[in-house]
């Protein structure tokens, strides 16, 4: 199936099927964690863009599609950061800077296999997995020649730095609300 047809087949912005390769996939609902995780992350970064004016913006459940294979591929991550406005409404976030995903234990190969896919789109500075079943979170900066790391940057205590979008905050922060919560 190609994008277009994968489009035509599911309903404008439904999130519960993604295109991978040809194949319209079924995504799980997310469980509690993995919600108050999308949803703390999605706060805090939409209240520091807010702060600091501008055109970026946050958006949940965004499809986008990798530069590699782009006729069969759309991916819906967690969440997404783009910085250029737009005037009608679309059906993919063609741009974004920033890309997020939650990792759940029981979908670990399909979520690394989005990240590495959503490092061919032009636009990513970064991409942020944030760890479900423990507080931590793993890393991918594109660097300043284009090129992206082997391996994450693993952070599983301290501040978390997202230099796409000049946020900073302690790790924990994110977990407030889940079962993983500090103190």
């Amino acid at each position: 199936m190609s994008v277009g047809e994968f489009l035509d087949w599911a309903p404008l912005g439904h999130p519960n099927w993604q295109l991978i390769d040809g194949v319209p996939t079924a995504m799980v609902p997310a469980n509690r964690t993995h919600g108050a995780l999308q949803s703390e992350a999605g706060a805090l970064i939409r209240d520091h863009l807010m702060r600091n004016g501008g055109p970026c913006g946050i958006v949940t459940e965004p499809g986008v599609i990798p530069r590699v294979r782009s006729d069969a591929n759309y991916r819906v991550p967690d969440l997404a950061v783009t910085c250029s406005r737009h005037t009608e409404e679309e059906q993919a976030l063609f741009d974004p800077v920033l890309v997020i995903e939650i990792l759940s234990p029981s979908n670990q190969a399909e979520t690394w296999t989005n990240v590495w896919a959503n490092t061919t789109i032009p636009s990513v500075r970064e991409i942020l997995v944030i760890q479900g079943a423990r507080i931590g979170a793993s890393l991918l900066r594109r660097g300043t020649d284009g090129t992206w790391p082997e391996q994450p940057l693993t952070i599983d205590s301290g501040d978390l730095i997202l230099e796409s979008i000049g946020f900073t905050v302690p790790l924990t922060a994110l977990y407030r609300t889940t079962r993983l919560a500090v103190g």
